[in-house]
Protein backbone atom coordinates (compact mmCIF):
# COMPACT_ATOMS: atom_id res chain seq x y z
CA UNK A 1 0.00 0.00 0.00
CA UNK A 2 1.33 3.96 -0.91
CA UNK A 3 0.92 6.69 0.98
CA UNK A 4 2.09 10.20 1.10
CA UNK A 5 2.12 9.78 5.34
CA UNK A 6 5.46 10.85 5.95
CA UNK A 7 5.61 11.15 10.17
CA UNK A 8 9.16 12.31 10.20
CA UNK A 9 8.91 14.71 7.34
CA UNK A 10 5.94 16.35 9.10
CA UNK A 11 7.80 17.09 12.45
CA UNK A 12 10.56 18.49 10.34
CA UNK A 13 8.86 20.45 8.53
CA UNK A 14 6.66 21.72 10.74
CA UNK A 15 7.75 20.65 14.44
CA UNK A 16 9.23 24.17 15.15
CA UNK A 17 5.33 25.49 15.16
CA UNK A 18 4.63 23.60 18.01
CA UNK A 19 3.42 26.65 20.13
CA UNK A 20 1.99 28.88 17.12
CA UNK A 21 -0.28 25.65 16.92
CA UNK A 22 -1.42 25.51 20.26
CA UNK A 23 -1.89 28.94 20.56
CA UNK A 24 -3.95 28.88 17.19
CA UNK A 25 -6.27 25.66 17.30
CA UNK A 26 -5.92 24.15 21.23
CA UNK A 27 -6.07 25.83 24.73
CA UNK A 28 -4.79 29.13 23.92
CA UNK A 29 -3.60 30.42 27.56
CA UNK A 30 -1.49 26.86 27.74
CA UNK A 31 1.47 28.83 25.58
CA UNK A 32 0.71 32.19 27.18
CA UNK A 33 1.01 30.35 30.63
CA UNK A 34 4.67 28.20 29.50
CA UNK A 35 6.28 31.95 28.36
CA UNK A 36 5.02 33.19 31.49
CA UNK A 37 6.44 31.01 33.48
CA UNK A 38 9.77 30.64 31.46
CA UNK A 39 8.73 26.56 30.90
CA UNK A 40 8.41 27.30 27.29
CA UNK A 41 11.08 24.78 26.28
CA UNK A 42 11.32 23.16 23.20
CA UNK A 43 12.75 19.10 23.91
CA UNK A 44 14.39 17.23 21.00
CA UNK A 45 13.90 13.49 22.82
CA UNK A 46 13.49 12.04 26.13
CA UNK A 47 14.62 8.34 27.55
CA UNK A 48 14.05 7.31 30.83
CA UNK A 49 14.53 10.23 33.66
CA UNK A 50 15.45 12.65 31.36
CA UNK A 51 14.95 14.95 28.30
CA UNK A 52 17.51 16.56 26.14
CA UNK A 53 17.07 19.56 23.94
CA UNK A 54 18.29 20.00 20.51
CA UNK A 55 22.01 21.54 22.26
CA UNK A 56 22.13 18.25 23.17
CA UNK A 57 21.71 19.39 27.12
CA UNK A 58 19.87 16.78 29.25
CA UNK A 59 17.35 18.12 31.86
CA UNK A 60 16.01 15.88 34.90
CA UNK A 61 12.25 15.13 34.97
CA UNK A 62 11.15 15.09 38.46
CA UNK A 63 7.96 15.26 36.90
CA UNK A 64 7.02 12.27 35.42
CA UNK A 65 4.14 13.42 33.40
CA UNK A 66 2.27 13.91 36.91
CA UNK A 67 2.90 10.53 37.09
CA UNK A 68 2.09 8.79 34.33
CA UNK A 69 6.17 7.84 33.54
CA UNK A 70 6.61 5.47 36.27
CA UNK A 71 8.80 3.41 34.55
CA UNK A 72 10.47 6.59 32.68
CA UNK A 73 10.41 7.27 29.16
CA UNK A 74 10.29 5.20 26.23
CA UNK A 75 11.41 1.94 28.48
CA UNK A 76 12.59 -0.77 25.97
CA UNK A 77 10.31 -3.70 27.34
CA UNK A 78 7.28 -1.20 27.14
CA UNK A 79 8.14 -0.45 23.33
CA UNK A 80 8.64 -3.92 22.07
CA UNK A 81 5.33 -5.11 23.81
CA UNK A 82 3.55 -2.24 21.54
CA UNK A 83 5.71 -3.12 18.40
CA UNK A 84 4.74 -7.03 19.28
CA UNK A 85 1.34 -6.04 19.63
CA UNK A 86 1.07 -4.05 16.22
CA UNK A 87 2.75 -6.73 14.75
CA UNK A 88 0.34 -9.25 15.52
CA UNK A 89 -2.71 -7.65 13.65
CA UNK A 90 -5.36 -9.06 16.45
CA UNK A 91 -8.45 -8.86 15.72
CA UNK A 92 -9.30 -6.03 18.81
CA UNK A 93 -12.61 -4.14 19.25
CA UNK A 94 -15.10 -6.38 17.61
CA UNK A 95 -16.85 -6.09 20.95
CA UNK A 96 -18.65 -9.44 20.28
CA UNK A 97 -15.70 -11.57 21.61
CA UNK A 98 -13.05 -11.76 24.48
CA UNK A 99 -9.83 -11.18 23.66
CA UNK A 100 -7.34 -12.85 26.11
CA UNK A 101 -5.06 -9.27 27.00
CA UNK A 102 -7.85 -8.16 29.00
CA UNK A 103 -8.36 -10.92 31.34
CA UNK A 104 -4.58 -11.44 31.70
CA UNK A 105 -3.85 -7.94 32.64
CA UNK A 106 -7.16 -8.37 35.15
CA UNK A 107 -5.47 -11.35 36.23
CA UNK A 108 -2.12 -9.59 37.14
CA UNK A 109 -3.47 -6.55 38.66
CA UNK A 110 -5.49 -8.68 41.31
CA UNK A 111 -2.91 -10.30 42.42
CA UNK A 112 -1.90 -6.99 43.90
CA UNK A 113 -5.42 -6.57 45.46
CA UNK A 114 -6.37 -10.37 46.80
CA UNK A 115 -9.34 -9.28 48.08
CA UNK A 116 -10.59 -7.76 45.11
CA UNK A 117 -12.22 -9.60 42.33
CA UNK A 118 -13.07 -7.93 38.97
CA UNK A 119 -12.11 -4.98 36.70
CA UNK A 120 -12.88 -2.63 34.33
CA UNK A 121 -11.11 -0.99 31.96
CA UNK A 122 -11.40 2.54 30.51
CA UNK A 123 -8.99 5.22 28.99
CA UNK A 124 -7.96 7.28 32.06
CA UNK A 125 -8.08 7.86 35.90
CA UNK A 126 -11.51 10.11 35.66
CA UNK A 127 -12.86 7.42 33.92
CA UNK A 128 -11.90 5.16 36.34
CA UNK A 129 -13.25 7.21 39.11
CA UNK A 130 -16.41 7.62 37.23
CA UNK A 131 -17.06 4.07 36.95
CA UNK A 132 -16.63 3.87 40.89
CA UNK A 133 -18.92 6.39 41.42
CA UNK A 134 -21.73 4.99 38.95
CA UNK A 135 -21.04 1.35 40.57
CA UNK A 136 -21.29 2.29 43.78
CA UNK A 137 -24.78 4.41 43.70
CA UNK A 138 -26.12 1.82 41.75
CA UNK A 139 -25.21 -1.42 44.30
CA UNK A 140 -25.99 0.39 47.45
CA UNK A 141 -29.06 2.05 45.94
CA UNK A 142 -27.97 5.28 47.39
CA UNK A 143 -27.05 8.80 45.47
CA UNK A 144 -24.58 10.59 47.98
CA UNK A 145 -20.79 10.42 47.97
CA UNK A 146 -18.71 12.13 50.72
CA UNK A 147 -15.09 13.34 49.60
CA UNK A 148 -12.39 15.40 50.78
CA UNK A 149 -11.68 19.17 50.74
CA UNK A 150 -8.57 19.63 48.50
CA UNK A 151 -8.64 15.83 46.80
CA UNK A 152 -8.53 15.42 43.15
CA UNK A 153 -10.14 13.14 41.30
CA UNK A 154 -11.07 14.05 37.78
CA UNK A 155 -12.47 16.95 35.78
CA UNK A 156 -15.81 14.79 33.85
CA UNK A 157 -18.82 15.78 35.58
CA UNK A 158 -19.17 13.05 37.99
CA UNK A 159 -15.33 13.34 39.17
CA UNK A 160 -15.00 17.01 39.39
CA UNK A 161 -18.67 16.18 42.13
CA UNK A 162 -16.02 15.10 44.34
CA UNK A 163 -13.33 17.25 43.41
CA UNK A 164 -12.04 19.54 46.36
CA UNK A 165 -10.79 22.70 44.56
CA UNK A 166 -13.54 25.23 44.06
CA UNK A 167 -10.97 26.69 41.21
CA UNK A 168 -12.03 23.13 38.86
CA UNK A 169 -15.81 23.39 39.99
CA UNK A 170 -16.54 27.35 39.70
CA UNK A 171 -18.85 27.50 36.87
CA UNK A 172 -19.75 24.03 36.08
CA UNK A 173 -22.71 23.55 38.28
CA UNK A 174 -25.32 21.72 38.81
CA UNK A 175 -22.62 18.54 39.65
CA UNK A 176 -23.57 15.61 41.41
CA UNK A 177 -25.02 15.48 45.20
CA UNK A 178 -21.52 14.62 46.85
CA UNK A 179 -20.07 16.33 50.27
CA UNK A 180 -16.63 17.46 51.34
CA UNK A 181 -15.20 16.87 54.95
CA UNK A 182 -11.55 16.90 56.06
CA UNK A 183 -8.84 14.48 55.39
CA UNK A 184 -8.87 13.04 58.56
CA UNK A 185 -12.08 14.13 60.13
CA UNK A 186 -13.77 10.65 61.01
CA UNK A 187 -16.25 12.98 63.13
CA UNK A 188 -17.59 14.70 60.19
CA UNK A 189 -17.59 11.32 57.88
CA UNK A 190 -19.85 9.53 60.25
CA UNK A 191 -22.31 12.90 60.82
CA UNK A 192 -22.85 12.45 56.82
CA UNK A 193 -22.98 8.59 57.17
CA UNK A 194 -26.11 9.20 60.29
CA UNK A 195 -28.29 10.35 57.24
CA UNK A 196 -28.67 7.07 55.33
CA UNK A 197 -27.71 8.17 51.69
CA UNK A 198 -24.12 7.92 51.84
CA UNK A 199 -23.22 5.39 48.74
CA UNK A 200 -19.45 5.33 49.61
CA UNK A 201 -16.35 7.72 50.04
CA UNK A 202 -14.03 8.23 47.81
CA UNK A 203 -10.25 9.31 48.96
CA UNK A 204 -6.99 9.40 48.15
CA UNK A 205 -4.31 7.86 50.35
CA UNK A 206 -1.71 10.95 49.36
CA UNK A 207 -3.60 14.01 47.88
CA UNK A 208 -1.78 15.01 45.09
CA UNK A 209 -2.34 18.67 45.77
CA UNK A 210 -0.99 19.34 48.28
CA UNK A 211 1.07 16.43 49.05
CA UNK A 212 -1.22 15.68 52.37
CA UNK A 213 -1.12 11.79 53.33
CA UNK A 214 -4.47 10.72 55.61
CA UNK A 215 -3.23 10.71 59.04
CA UNK A 216 -2.22 7.11 61.20
CA UNK A 217 -5.37 5.21 61.09
CA UNK A 218 -7.63 7.38 59.11
CA UNK A 219 -8.57 5.05 56.34
CA UNK A 220 -9.48 1.65 58.91
CA UNK A 221 -11.34 3.58 60.97
CA UNK A 222 -13.10 4.91 58.21
CA UNK A 223 -13.89 1.96 56.08
CA UNK A 224 -15.12 0.32 59.64
CA UNK A 225 -17.66 3.40 59.82
CA UNK A 226 -18.48 2.88 56.55
CA UNK A 227 -19.38 -0.80 56.23
CA UNK A 228 -21.58 -0.17 60.02
CA UNK A 229 -23.35 1.99 57.23
CA UNK A 230 -23.34 -0.29 54.48
CA UNK A 231 -21.49 2.18 52.67
CA UNK A 232 -18.30 1.77 50.19
CA UNK A 233 -14.69 2.78 50.43
CA UNK A 234 -13.60 4.34 47.49
CA UNK A 235 -9.59 4.75 47.23
CA UNK A 236 -8.53 6.63 44.10
CA UNK A 237 -4.88 5.19 43.70
CA UNK A 238 -4.43 7.06 40.24
CA UNK A 239 -1.47 8.65 41.46
CA UNK A 240 -0.34 6.69 44.47
CA UNK A 241 -0.77 3.65 43.03
CA UNK A 242 1.80 1.58 41.22
CA UNK A 243 4.66 1.65 43.19
CA UNK A 244 4.70 5.32 43.70
CA UNK A 245 4.85 5.43 47.69
CA UNK A 246 7.35 2.72 48.13
CA UNK A 247 4.55 0.04 48.69
CA UNK A 248 2.62 -1.37 45.07
CA UNK A 249 -0.75 0.95 46.66
CA UNK A 250 -0.54 3.72 48.82
CA UNK A 251 -3.28 2.00 51.07
CA UNK A 252 -0.91 -0.85 52.10
CA UNK A 253 1.00 0.80 54.37
CA UNK A 254 -1.68 1.21 56.42
CA UNK A 255 -2.89 -3.14 57.55
CA UNK A 256 -6.50 -4.09 57.38
CA UNK A 257 -7.61 -1.81 54.76
CA UNK A 258 -9.84 -3.28 52.56
CA UNK A 259 -11.52 -0.85 49.60
CA UNK A 260 -14.37 -1.93 48.21
CA UNK A 261 -13.32 0.17 44.87
CA UNK A 262 -9.83 1.04 43.93
CA UNK A 263 -9.14 2.82 40.91
CA UNK A 264 -6.07 2.89 39.57
CA UNK A 265 -4.49 4.65 35.80
CA UNK A 266 -1.44 6.89 34.84
CA UNK A 267 1.13 4.58 35.25
CA UNK A 268 -0.08 1.47 34.19
CA UNK A 269 -0.09 3.30 30.58
CA UNK A 270 3.83 2.74 30.18
CA UNK A 271 3.16 6.62 29.30
CA UNK A 272 2.26 5.17 25.64
CA UNK A 273 -1.59 4.07 25.55
CA UNK A 274 -4.18 5.54 27.90
CA UNK A 275 -5.57 3.17 30.21
CA UNK A 276 -7.51 3.22 33.51
CA UNK A 277 -8.99 0.29 35.29
CA UNK A 278 -11.74 0.23 37.93
CA UNK A 279 -10.86 -2.46 40.59
CA UNK A 280 -14.04 -4.28 42.71
CA UNK A 281 -15.55 -6.99 44.85
CA UNK A 282 -17.61 -9.41 42.82
CA UNK A 283 -20.87 -8.66 44.77
CA UNK A 284 -20.77 -5.53 43.33
CA UNK A 285 -19.82 -5.96 39.62
CA UNK A 286 -22.68 -8.79 39.66
CA UNK A 287 -24.96 -6.34 41.22
CA UNK A 288 -24.49 -3.74 38.45
CA UNK A 289 -23.95 -6.41 35.75
CA UNK A 290 -27.11 -8.51 36.91
CA UNK A 291 -28.68 -9.59 33.70
CA UNK A 292 -27.62 -10.16 29.84
CA UNK A 293 -29.20 -7.49 28.84
CA UNK A 294 -27.44 -5.43 31.05
CA UNK A 295 -24.19 -6.61 29.72
CA UNK A 296 -23.65 -2.94 27.83
CA UNK A 297 -24.93 -0.71 30.26
CA UNK A 298 -21.33 0.91 31.22
CA UNK A 299 -18.77 0.60 28.46
CA UNK A 300 -16.24 2.10 27.09
CA UNK A 301 -15.24 2.18 23.23
CA UNK A 302 -11.60 1.87 23.56
CA UNK A 303 -12.02 0.50 27.42
CA UNK A 304 -9.32 -2.68 26.86
CA UNK A 305 -7.97 -2.14 23.57
CA UNK A 306 -4.67 -4.53 22.82
CA UNK A 307 -2.27 -1.47 23.00
CA UNK A 308 -3.35 -0.43 26.14
CA UNK A 309 -3.56 -3.75 27.46
CA UNK A 310 -0.13 -5.08 26.55
CA UNK A 311 1.16 -1.97 27.78
CA UNK A 312 0.12 -2.51 31.07
CA UNK A 313 1.09 -6.32 31.02
CA UNK A 314 4.68 -5.14 30.20
CA UNK A 315 4.69 -2.29 33.11
CA UNK A 316 3.74 -4.34 35.63
CA UNK A 317 6.26 -7.03 34.39
CA UNK A 318 9.24 -4.23 34.11
CA UNK A 319 8.29 -2.99 37.66
CA UNK A 320 8.71 -6.99 39.22
CA UNK A 321 11.77 -7.55 37.27
CA UNK A 322 13.28 -4.05 37.98
CA UNK A 323 11.93 -4.42 41.83
CA UNK A 324 10.35 -0.55 41.23
CA UNK A 325 8.48 -0.66 44.50
CA UNK A 326 11.73 -1.16 46.38
CA UNK A 327 13.44 1.57 45.07
CA UNK A 328 10.67 3.95 44.77
CA UNK A 329 11.11 3.13 48.39
CA UNK A 330 14.93 3.41 49.06
CA UNK A 331 15.15 6.01 46.87
CA UNK A 332 12.23 8.33 47.93
CA UNK A 333 13.84 7.47 52.18
CA UNK A 334 17.25 9.04 50.99
CA UNK A 335 15.34 11.98 48.81
CA UNK A 336 12.78 12.74 51.69
CA UNK A 337 16.10 12.57 54.48
CA UNK A 338 18.32 15.00 52.77
CA UNK A 339 15.93 17.28 52.06
CA UNK A 340 14.17 17.32 55.51
CA UNK A 341 17.95 18.04 56.96
CA UNK A 342 17.29 21.67 54.84
CA UNK A 343 14.07 22.44 56.87
CA UNK A 344 16.44 23.70 59.94
CA UNK A 345 19.13 25.40 57.66
CA UNK A 346 16.61 27.37 55.41
CA UNK A 347 14.03 29.32 57.09
CA UNK A 348 11.53 29.77 53.68
CA UNK A 349 11.27 25.74 53.91
CA UNK A 350 8.64 24.84 56.51
CA UNK A 351 8.30 20.70 55.66
CA UNK A 352 8.93 18.18 54.10
CA UNK A 353 6.48 15.77 53.60
CA UNK A 354 4.99 12.15 51.30
CA UNK A 355 6.15 8.69 51.21
CA UNK A 356 8.76 6.49 48.42
CA UNK A 357 8.95 9.04 45.47
CA UNK A 358 6.02 10.99 46.01
CA UNK A 359 7.43 14.03 48.04
CA UNK A 360 5.92 17.77 48.91
CA UNK A 361 8.33 20.54 49.69
CA UNK A 362 6.37 23.38 51.51
CA UNK A 363 7.34 26.80 52.10
CA UNK A 364 6.49 29.23 54.78
CA UNK A 365 6.36 32.52 55.97
CA UNK A 366 10.13 33.15 57.21
CA UNK A 367 11.38 34.83 60.67
CA UNK A 368 14.35 37.51 59.54
CA UNK A 369 12.67 40.70 58.54
CA UNK A 370 13.94 41.42 55.28
CA UNK A 371 12.58 38.05 54.04
CA UNK A 372 9.50 38.39 55.97
CA UNK A 373 8.58 41.61 54.42
CA UNK A 374 9.71 39.88 50.69
CA UNK A 375 7.51 37.36 51.66
CA UNK A 376 4.34 38.84 52.87
CA UNK A 377 4.34 41.14 49.62
CA UNK A 378 4.44 38.43 46.99
CA UNK A 379 1.47 36.36 49.46
CA UNK A 380 -0.58 39.62 49.10
CA UNK A 381 -0.08 39.64 45.56
CA UNK A 382 -1.10 36.26 45.17
CA UNK A 383 -0.52 32.91 47.35
CA UNK A 384 1.65 30.42 45.50
CA UNK A 385 4.14 32.99 44.04
CA UNK A 386 7.05 31.49 45.99
CA UNK A 387 6.88 28.07 44.88
CA UNK A 388 6.62 29.20 41.40
CA UNK A 389 9.83 31.21 41.99
CA UNK A 390 11.35 27.73 43.12
CA UNK A 391 10.71 25.78 40.31
CA UNK A 392 11.60 28.54 37.63
CA UNK A 393 14.92 28.88 38.25
CA UNK A 394 15.04 24.78 39.28
CA UNK A 395 14.28 24.84 35.04
CA UNK A 396 15.84 27.44 33.63
CA UNK A 397 19.06 27.38 35.18
CA UNK A 398 19.47 23.74 36.90
CA UNK A 399 17.76 22.25 34.23
CA UNK A 400 15.34 19.95 36.21
CA UNK A 401 11.44 20.06 35.98
CA UNK A 402 9.16 20.04 38.46
CA UNK A 403 5.77 21.37 39.24
CA UNK A 404 4.09 23.55 41.89
CA UNK A 405 1.11 21.18 43.92
CA UNK A 406 -1.30 23.08 43.61
CA UNK A 407 -2.85 26.91 42.56
CA UNK A 408 -2.69 28.78 46.05
CA UNK A 409 -0.75 26.15 47.37
CA UNK A 410 3.51 26.90 48.50
CA UNK A 411 4.17 23.47 47.62
CA UNK A 412 6.42 21.55 45.05
CA UNK A 413 5.68 18.46 44.47
CA UNK A 414 8.76 15.97 43.79
CA UNK A 415 7.26 13.13 41.57
CA UNK A 416 10.03 12.05 39.17
CA UNK A 417 9.95 8.01 37.49
CA UNK A 418 10.36 4.91 40.14
CA UNK A 419 13.83 4.50 37.97
CA UNK A 420 15.89 6.89 39.32
CA UNK A 421 18.87 7.26 41.93
CA UNK A 422 21.53 8.49 44.12
CA UNK A 423 22.47 10.48 40.88
CA UNK A 424 19.53 12.19 40.45
CA UNK A 425 19.03 12.99 44.26
CA UNK A 426 22.33 14.28 44.42
CA UNK A 427 21.36 16.45 41.54
CA UNK A 428 18.24 17.48 42.75
CA UNK A 429 19.46 18.60 46.39
CA UNK A 430 22.31 20.06 45.07
CA UNK A 431 19.96 22.40 42.84
CA UNK A 432 17.61 23.26 45.32
CA UNK A 433 20.10 24.10 47.64
CA UNK A 434 21.92 26.67 44.96
CA UNK A 435 17.99 28.07 44.45
CA UNK A 436 17.19 28.29 48.82
CA UNK A 437 21.15 30.23 48.72
CA UNK A 438 19.74 32.73 46.24
CA UNK A 439 16.60 33.10 47.65
CA UNK A 440 17.98 33.82 51.52
CA UNK A 441 20.09 36.28 50.11
CA UNK A 442 17.28 38.32 49.37
CA UNK A 443 18.68 39.63 45.79
CA UNK A 444 19.21 38.29 42.31
CA UNK A 445 17.05 37.12 39.54
CA UNK A 446 14.82 34.72 41.30
CA UNK A 447 13.55 38.05 42.84
CA UNK A 448 13.23 39.87 39.86
CA UNK A 449 11.21 37.01 38.75
CA UNK A 450 9.18 37.20 41.58
CA UNK A 451 8.24 40.71 41.31
CA UNK A 452 7.08 39.91 37.47
CA UNK A 453 4.97 37.56 38.75
CA UNK A 454 3.64 39.17 41.01
CA UNK A 455 3.17 42.20 38.65
CA UNK A 456 0.74 39.66 36.86
CA UNK A 457 -1.04 38.52 39.50
CA UNK A 458 -1.73 42.22 40.85
CA UNK A 459 -3.05 42.81 37.42
CA UNK A 460 -5.21 39.43 37.24
CA UNK A 461 -3.48 38.49 33.65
Amino acid sequence: MSTTFDLTALLAERGAERYALHARHLNHQLPRMLRTIGFDKVYDRAEGAYFWDADGRDYLDMLAGFGVMGVGRHHPVVRKALHDVLDASLADLTRFDCQPLPGLLAERLLSYSPHLDRVFFSNSGTEAVETALKFARYATGKPRVVYCGHAFHGLTTGSLSVNGESSFRDGFAPLLPDTPVRLGDLDALERELRRGDVAAFVVEPIQGKGVNEAPPGFLRAAQDLLRAHKALLILDEVQTGLGRTGDFYAHQHEPGVEPDLLCVAKALSGGYVPVGATLGRDWIFKKVYSAMDRVLVHSASFGANAQAMAAGLAVLSVMEDEELVANARRTGELLKSRLTALVDQYELVHAVRGRGLMIGIEFGRPSSLGLRGRWTVLQAARRGLFAQMVVAPLLQRHRILTQVSGDHLEVIKLLPPLIIGEREVDRFVEAFRAVMDEAHEGGGLMWDFGRTLMRQAVAGR
